[in-house]
């Protein structure tokens, strides 16, 4: 197998063009083969004129298009995302016959947000394709998405043929290169014979150990050459597959400082839903009597309702979940990175805790907060590992109480003055009631994003779809997309799929609208409209005077009617006696539906920790800031 660039691997020279297949697609045939191939088809005709019926059918010549495509239904991918381009047109050709699903995105970044959402509900690499070129570096924001996210996804993209690489040939872009930093690993696949085995050892990489993003960059003469080859089952490469259990002796130690604390606080990462670790994470905190706190991508693995839980700390997290992680004396941290989002200001993060830190990725450990007990393994088998080893539950009725005492002082809520415009948490919560506990939710990104994580209740894994690293806006609407196929993939067709987005981050992917009504996708988009890039906004009046430097959006469309546009069925709410009758409306259509939510353009997502502040001297107010 040839790798001529990855992330791990610095990129050589191009690959030699003189070994390289000359591009059969090309006009410029040359003459002798043209003679040959002449010469062939006056035989084939002589032969069958001779009416000899005992003719076998001869078979047709498999490519390397083939072998890509062989190496996906290998692997068990069911569901593949992308637009189709001229280099890699010879895969789409391969797709034909395929049990492969295909899904034409409207644009190639839909394509990718919607392979990583379709991954993220499924537990299973998504896969997006794309051509060369501007199909290539269209896919590079969901590539980064993936990878920010430690989202499994596989992206196969199109490339010139590889003598004209290095030549600045139409629709060339040095791909491998642009998507290295952002790639678990990537692959230059110019050989026909291996180029399946690439394929399949990328998908089967982007899944093992910490998840992320793979690629495979595949020239056109590798994908149009005949080949006699057939790939192997996927794969992930030699001596990348981690150790699932954690270090016995560390183990032990952690039981120890855990069974001594007085305010022990586990605080659960999205690691925990990667590693299907949900189950044990319950386990392990209810056996123990200990609270709970996640983060914004691990919401889902502890359910909120349970009286252990905290929710989610952060920025915008719940204030006890913040006054939780400021006071705990040993923190048990799973499956999470500890990016500034969670940590406001390192040095006042969780400053009287010893600290205990569950992760697959060693370089992890002790990045950003100093791990006094790391932990470096698979998250549902350390948390046995930690159950087995815990003897005595910790002595901390006190400190249940005092976190209880913290949800009654800080409560999650809002007004809502007759006099104001509707709130958007109120059709949070609505949309909350009116749908089962198993409804996957996606977000585009800004302060709906953050009202749908504070306001709606989440109870199981992998019914949060967001973008939390990178923070992409337009993420939504390609999300429910892939949500929704994920779920019928899975045979949950009667699964609720909403999305909120803003008017914002609804304006930048809305072509994908198109998507959802050709395939007739029951999924309901609630708008959240202020006619704001709201988060912005909401800075802007903190901390830069009220200046609102382009983040003004008054001159949004009425989306209720580009729906009903694009064959969507659109609704409009302006007033709170609207809200329940349009919401159980929209749930209620069969197909695609945009409720265009005029929300008050005031409102703020509180509360929250200014950046790089301290996670106990959260603002509950505007003039807290």
């Amino acid at each position: 197998m040839t790798e001529h660039a990855a992330q791990t691997e610095p990129t050589d020279a191009a690959p030699d063009a003189g070994t390289a297949a000359d591009d059969p697609a090309d006009p410029v045939t040359d003459s002798a083969a043209a003679t040959e191939q002449e010469g062939a088809s006056t035989a084939d005709a002589e032969e069958i004129s001779s009416g000899d019926a005992a003719s076998p059918a001869t078979e047709e010549p498999r490519t390397g298009a083939d072998s890509v495509v062989t190496a996906l239904e290998n692997a068990g991918a069911k569901t593949a995302f992308g637009v189709q381009g001229g280099a890699i047109m010879p895969v789409y050709d391969a797709l034909y016959e395929s049990d492969v699903n295909h899904v034409t995105m409207a644009h190639e970044q839909g394509a990718a947000h919607a392979a990583d959402a379709y991954g993220v509900v499924t537990g299973e690499p998504g896969v997006a394709l794309a051509t060369s070129g501007p199909g290539a570096t269209n896919l590079v924001t969901g590539i980064a998405d993936a990878s920010m996210d430690s989202d499994a996804m596989l992206a196969l993209t199109g490339q010139v043929p590889t003598d004209l690489v290095g030549n600045d040939a139409f629709q060339e872009t040095d791909t491998t290169g642009v998507t290295a930093p952002i790639t678990k690993h990537n692959y230059f696949a110019d050989d026909p014979d291996t180029v399946g085995d690439t394929v399949g050892e990328a998908f089967a990489y982007a899944e093992s150990g910490r998840p992320g993003p793979t690629l495979v960059d595949l020239p056109k003469d590798t994908t149009l050459t005949e080949t006699e080859s057939e790939p192997g089952p996927a794969e992930a490469p030699a001596g990348t597959k981690p150790t699932p259990d954690a270090d016995p002796d560390a183990v032990e130690r952690a039981a120890r400082a855990i069974e001594s604390a007085e305010r022990p606080l586990c605080l659960f990462g999205g690691g925990v839903i990667k590693g299907e670790a949900s189950e044990e994470a319950r386990e392990f905190a209810r056996e123990n009597g200990i609270p709970v706190v996640t983060t914004m991508p691990g919401i889902g693995a502890f359910p909120e309702d349970d009286p252990l839980c905290l929710e989610w700390a952060g920025m915008h997290g719940t204030g006890y979940a913040n006054m939780a992680i400021t006071h705990t004396d040993c923190l048990i941290a799973v499956g999470t990175r500890f990016d500034d989002r969670l940590t406001g200001g390192i040095p006042a993060f969780a400053p009287e805790a010893e600290v205990i830190h569950v992760d697959i990725d060693p370089a992890e450990i002790s990045k950003n907060v100093h791990a006094d007990y790391p932990l470096i393994g698979d998250a549902g088998t350390v948390l046995d590992q930690l159950t087995d080893a815990v003897e005595d539950a910790p002595a901390a009725a006190e400190w249940r109480d005092q976190c209880e005492a913290w949800q009654e002082e800080y409560p999650m809520t809002y007004a809502t003055p007759a006099d104001e415009p509707l709130k958007p948490q109120f059709v949070v919560e609505a949309f909350d009631e009116a749908t089962d506990d198993d409804t996957i939710v996606t977000t585009g990104v800004g302060q709906h994003q953050m009202w749908a994580a504070q306001f709606w209740t989440f109870t199981e894994p992998r019914t949060w779809v967001s973008s939390h690293g990178l923070g992409t806006m337009g993420y939504g609407i390609p999300a429910a997309i892939g949500a929704r196929l994920a779920a019928d993939v899975e045979g949950h067709e009667d699964r609720d799929v909403v999305c909120f987005d803003g008017d914002g981050s609804f304006l930048m992917t809305i072509q994908e609208l198109s998507v959802a009504v050709r395939e007739n996708m029951d999924v309901t988009i609630a708008v959240l409209n202020n006619e704001y890039i709201g988060m912005v906004r909401q800075w802007q009046d903190a901390f830069f005077e009220g200046r609102h430097m382009a983040s003004d959006y008054d001159w949004m469309p009425e989306f209720d009617k580009i729906a009903e546009a694009f064959g969507a069925r659109g609704f409009r709410i302006d007033e709170y006696d609207e809200v329940a009758d349009t919401v159980e409306d929209a749930l209620d259509y069969d197909g695609p539906s945009v409720v265009d939510v005029h929300i008050d353009p005031e409102e703020n997502v509180l509360p929250m920790v200014p950046s790089g502040g301290a996670n106990g001297q959260f603002a509950l107010s505007e003039e807290h800031l």
